[in-house]
């Protein structure tokens, strides 16, 4: 014979109801993770770093066509166009450099993901004869500077693998 618990409209039981609880738990959490309105360190300094790198692409003259696109397999922070060329813009915010500089943080394996991602981007759009560039913005906050230290590498990578750091 099998004991359960029921709470609420979840429960705490035995074997077949473990999964369905662990469910109901998890969606319950996820509730009160997005109600609560504290977001984690990591994800405030992100964030307040793609809008610091928009604004500075904007100064540079580059137009802002999409911020944080997402697919299945990834996002792109900022899609813009720049001179003929549509830029997709990985963003890279640290606020200490105890592990280094953050554009050394966009791996091989985070450029598979932002090509396959900005594929999707081309044939959504269905764009054609229009140049591509990847770009990097890294953005450092350290605590002894009013302002945060913004570099812009062009062309940071490519389809093939070639770019500025490997």
């Amino acid at each position: 014979m099998r004991h359960r618990v029921a709470l609420g409209f979840f429960c705490i039981g035995v074997k077949p109801y473990v999964f369905l609880c662990m469910k109901y738990l998890t969606a319950l959490k996820n509730i009160f993770r997005k109600t609560s309105g504290i977001q984690p360190y990591k994800t405030v300094i992100a964030e307040k770093g793609e809008l610091v790198a928009a604004k500075f692409l904007k100064k540079k003259g580059y137009k802002i066509l999409q911020r944080n696109y997402r697919r299945k397999v990834g996002e792109i922070d900022i899609i813009c166009y720049d001179h003929g060329v549509i830029v997709f813009v990985e963003v890279k915010t640290r606020s200490t450099d105890n592990y280094g500089p953050p554009e050394l943080s966009v791996t091989e394996t985070k450029k598979r993901q932002i090509i396959k991602v900005a594929s999707y981007y081309i044939a959504e759009k269905k764009i054609e004869g229009i140049d591509l560039r990847f770009d990097v913005v890294s953005i450092v906050y350290l605590p002894i500077k009013k302002h945060p230290v913004i570099t812009l590498y062009k062309n940071a990578f490519t389809k093939n693998g070639s770019g500025v750091f490997r």
